[in-house]
């Protein structure tokens, strides 16, 4: 299995996809969302493939939201993710 930092600049289309299903979330009022119902939304509505056996590699699901809230301060808090144990690449 490759690391998340690959696969994210392997798939751009993930994290493009990821924002945008988001961004929707906030400005339809919802104060929480689920990045698994995301990565959900991204495989079932879209044509979005990430690299690997998958359409989409579920493991990166909490990194994909971790990302939006550290590179967009709004969504701080916006996922529920869990206190990393170990260090993640």
């Amino acid at each position: 299995m490759i690391d998340f930092k690959k696969y994210d600049i392997e798939n751009p289309q993930v994290w493009s996809q990821f924002k945008r299903f988001a961004f929707e979330a906030k400005e339809k009022g919802f104060n929480n969302y689920s990045a698994k119902g995301i990565f959900e939304l991204i495989r079932w509505h879209t044509g979005v493939k990430g690299t690997g056996n998958y359409k989409l590699c579920n493991n990166y699901t909490p990194d994909y939201a971790r990302k939006m809230m550290r590179e967009h301060p709004e969504f701080e808090g916006f996922f529920r993710v869990k206190q990393l144990k170990a260090k993640r690449s």
